[in-house]
C-alpha cells in the first residue's frame, strides 16, 4: 500500500512538474515575441531619430553665420 501511494505521489508531481513546463514554455514564447517587438520597434525609431538629426543639421547649415555665432544678434 506505501509503495503504491509512493508511486501515485511521484505521478502527481510528474505532471505538475509537466504542466508547469508546458506554461513556462508558453511564457516564454510570448515574451521572445514581446522582446522581438520592443526590438523592432526600438530599431524604427532610432532610425526616425537619425532622419530627424540629420535634417536638424541640414537646417542648422543653412542658417547664416551671424543666426549660429550670435544668439543674442536681436537684442
Amino acid at each position: 500500500m506505501a509503495h503504491s501511494n509512493t508511486i501515485d505521489q511521484i505521478a502527481e508531481r510528474v505532471d505538475h512538474l509537466l504542466l508547469r513546463h508546458e506554461e513556462l514554455q508558453r511564457t516564454n514564447a510570448l515574451l521572445t515575441q514581446q522582446v522581438q517587438s520592443l526590438t523592432s520597434e526600438r530599431d524604427q525609431l532610432k532610425s526616425r531619430l537619425s532622419a530627424a538629426r540629420a535634417r536638424v543639421d541640414a537646417l542648422i547649415e543653412r542658417l547664416p553665420a551671424s543666426a549660429t555665432t550670435s544668439p543674442q544678434a536681436s537684442t
